[in-house]
């Protein structure tokens, strides 16, 4: 493979993954979080106005039910700790290809595309390693 293959088809490939997890983990953690403070905001509204508003009890109930399931599925499936995890690493992968586009250090000797080739593979590996052992102790739970 080719520095300019490696580049397109793998380095490339990956860093436009973790930047569309990255986005969509950010998009869940935001949304449910902005659904949770709308929902916790309501809730003292209605209990002011209080009987004025049929069924106000059964509304606020749901709100309650609306913040716990929201908080719950946040906690779950872990937005926010996968939007960071998965933008640093498409950040770090980004800094590598750009560090050795530019023949800096460490990519400078006659070695460069194979250290570069070493280093994303090993932050790749360490990155679905992290998921593995996420996954293995999520299924034990």
């Amino acid at each position: 493979m080719t520095e300019e293959e490696y580049i397109s088809d793998r380095l490339n490939d990956q860093i436009d993954w973790y930047s569309k997890k990255s986005q969509t983990n950010q998009k869940w953690f935001k949304g449910l979080r902005l659904l949770e403070i709308v929902a916790a905001a309501v809730i003292p509204f209605l209990a002011g106005i209080g009987t004025k508003l049929p069924y106000y009890s059964v509304i606020i109930g749901a709100l309650g039910v609306i913040i716990a399931v929201s908080a719950g599925l946040s906690a779950l499936y872990k937005y926010h700790e996968n939007w960071i995890e998965y933008r640093t690493t498409s950040e770090t992968l980004k800094h590598e290809k750009y560090v050795f586009q530019t023949k800096c250090s460490p990519y400078n000797g006659e070695d460069a595309f194979s250290r570069l080739v070493q280093r994303v593979e090993g932050l790749i590996s360490k990155e679905n390693s992290q998921w593995s052992r996420y996954a293995e102790k999520a299924k034990n739970a």
